[in-house]
């Protein structure tokens, strides 16, 4: 069943729009603030014994994750 409260009015964007609406942004950011946005990156503490091996077999095949 559709949900009720969402109306399907959004319109689709283009990803080189949406990468250049990114990039203005972020240029307006650091002119504003004076340092670039910090994107913040997952530390993997919390990875599961089954990532942690998959991990490890790209690293031995000679990739990098």
């Amino acid at each position: 069943m559709a949900s009720t409260t969402f109306k399907n009015d959004c319109r689709s964007v283009p990803l080189a729009d949406f990468a250049a609406d990114i990039s203005r942004r972020c240029a307006a950011y650091e002119r504003r603030v004076g340092k670039p946005v910090e994107i913040p990156r997952n530390s993997g503490k919390n990875r599961t014994p089954s990532k942690r091996a998959l991990l490890e077999a790209i690293e031995e095949a000679g990739g990098r994750w």
